[in-house]
């Protein structure tokens, strides 16, 4: 391999297309499965656990005769509800949180096959039906990151700046009275890499925007387009939950402790450059010992528990989208059901109204033209089927 560039494997090749998929695929029918289990009296902590086992579980199905070919959890399961940002999956000695009526669930997780990654995030509210609308800020709040999530997944082509999708996002949550999270990143994504070089953030600070690079979108790359809303200030902050999320830098350093050194040979060895969650551990105790030494020295990364203030609430949603030749493919998501929420609030802006008429889905741009209008409303059925191809 002269460079390290031709040796990268992207999704001009056919194979490649295939492990993403199967890893889209895989973590569909999981997301679906939480979905259904998000109901009263459900534990958080028995959902993250079920999810990352069915994770592994469903992986370890697929390319069976290559022994070397690594899979897995690419991004643990993570249930985060109402004020809580991001990052919330509690291992078995932290507090365990029990759903209630009306709670606003934010589930986030990701699969891989040979290191190809495919990430999603969903939110619901616990009892939402026809009958039983969800109405208010928690209403303004699911349609804005809805919306929004559609916006970017438009506006995510070769050639757009990213800076754009920063944008678009903004103007649609302001219609909804909501902050987009400030300083979130939506990365793009590599063999073995979660976090990409190519990033699009949103709603970034002012320093942010001096350091933060502009990037233009190319072909055959592969995003997370992750979409994170918020009815508070748009502030996230550490609060009570202890971080159970790590991934392995790479920063080198000669470890002290012996504990270190096996939790940091075992996680190298499991994970590589993927994110892990603590719990599948053989022993926690003695791993949170590992843990300490090798966050000093940055060996590792933490997933940080981020919280708006109490009484806010938050929604997000992300998927993965491969940018092929013939217009962008979205492989993850499930699908969102407008008319479960009922805001007083609607987009205003009339260039993202245009934008939210388009189809997402390349094939049936022409096919659907008729039933475009219906994006604004938040009708996503083409993309589902899409994302479920």
């Amino acid at each position: 391999m002269a460079d390290k560039d031709e040796g990268e494997k992207t999704i001009a090749e056919d194979l490649v297309v295939t492990k993403y998929k199967m890893a889209g695929d895989i973590v569909n029918r999981i997301l679906k499965q939480v979905v259904e289990k998000c109901v009263v009296g459900a534990s958080v902590r028995t959902l993250c656990e079920w999810g990352d086992q069915q994770i592994l579980d469903e992986t370890s199905k697929v390319f069976k005769k290559e022994k070397e070919l690594k899979k897995g959890i690419a991004f643990p399961t993570c249930i985060s509800v109402n004020n809580c940002i991001c990052h919330f999956s509690p291992v078995a000695n932290d507090a365990d949180l029990i759903l209630k009526d009306e709670d606003l669930v934010k589930i986030d997780m990701g699969a891989h096959v040979d290191g190809f990654i495919a990430v999603v995030a969903h939110s619901l509210v616990v009892g939402a039906s026809l009958e039983k609308k969800v109405t208010g800020r928690k209403a303004d709040v699911m349609m804005a990151a809805h919306l929004a999530s559609q916006a970017a997944l438009r506006l995510l082509k070769p050639g757009n700046e990213t800076y754009t999708i920063t944008d678009a996002v903004q103007k649609v949550v302001e219609s909804y009275k909501c902050k987009p999270i400030e300083g979130m990143l939506s990365h793009q994504l590599k063999q073995f890499k979660i976090d990409g070089e190519k990033t699009i953030i949103q709603n970034p600070s002012d320093a942010q925007k001096k350091e933060h690079e502009k990037f233009e979108i190319g072909p055959n790359e592969v995003y997370a387009m992750d979409v994170l809303i918020s009815t508070g200030d748009g502030i996230g902050r550490e609060g009570d939950a202890r971080v159970s999320i790590f991934k392995k830098t790479e920063e080198t350093y000669q470890l002290k402790l012996k504990a270190s050194r096996m939790f940091y040979a075992e996680i190298s060895n499991k994970y590589g450059t993927m994110p892990f969650n603590i719990r599948l551990l053989p022993e926690e105790g003695k791993a949170r010992m590992g843990v300490v030494e090798c966050l000093n020295h940055k060996l590792i990364d933490a997933f940080q528990v981020l919280y708006e203030k109490p009484n806010e609430l938050v929604a997000h949603f992300k998927f993965t989208v491969l940018l092929m030749p013939n217009g962008p493919h979205r492989i993850t998501g499930y699908n969102f059901e407008p008319e479960f929420y009922h805001s007083e609030l609607t987009v205003e802006d009339e260039e993202i109204k245009s934008l939210l008429n388009q189809s997402a889905n390349p094939k049936a741009a022409k096919k659907k033209k008729k039933k475009a209008g219906k994006a604004l409303a938040g009708e996503v059925g083409e993309e589902k089927s899409e994302a479920d191809a």
